[in-house]
């Protein structure tokens, strides 16, 4: 992928309590950025109104990879990008990718799949057709997985 493949970014600044023992980024933050990230575009999305507090879908992460690539500074500027990339029956699927600031200088990848509940503590239940609609419309393009036939 490129950076280009991103419609969504969000631009964070590295503080100190991010860091490790060797002044870079400790590993599990860089989950905390993707959290922070796909806060931020499910509200670009429209997702962020109808979020379970206000009685909206339920989603729960089922999976969640970061791959690392350069490690990043206490005091950096990061744009981190996310996009969703597939949507099956009950689980949407995002990618992520941390960059240097204003230049394709790639850090991380990441992925992460949701499962869509019907209650939250609940099994898993298809995605709403809505919430399908708003994820494809904001990125321009089918993300419904292909359905194989019975």
């Amino acid at each position: 992928m490129a950076r280009s493949d991103f419609r969504f970014r969000h631009t964070k600044r590295v503080r100190y309590a991010e860091i490790d023992a060797q002044a870079v980024v400790f590993n599990s933050r860089y989950l905390e950025y993707f959290d922070i990230a796909i806060t931020e575009y499910w509200r670009a999305v429209g997702m962020y109104d109808a979020a379970p507090v206000s009685g909206g879908p339920e989603f729960h992460v089922a999976k969640a990879l970061v791959e690392y690539k350069a490690p990043i500074l206490l005091d950096e500027q990061v744009d981190i990008c996310v996009r969703c990339s597939r949507i099956g029956t009950s689980s949407m699927t995002f990618l992520f990718e941390i960059h240097g600031v204003g230049a394709d200088d790639l850090r991380a990848t990441g992925e992460e799949v949701s499962v869509h509940v019907a209650e939250a503590q609940g099994p898993p239940a298809p995605v709403p057709e809505a919430v399908i609609a708003m994820f494809e419309a904001y990125e321009g393009k089918p993300l419904r997985a292909e359905r194989k036939a019975a």
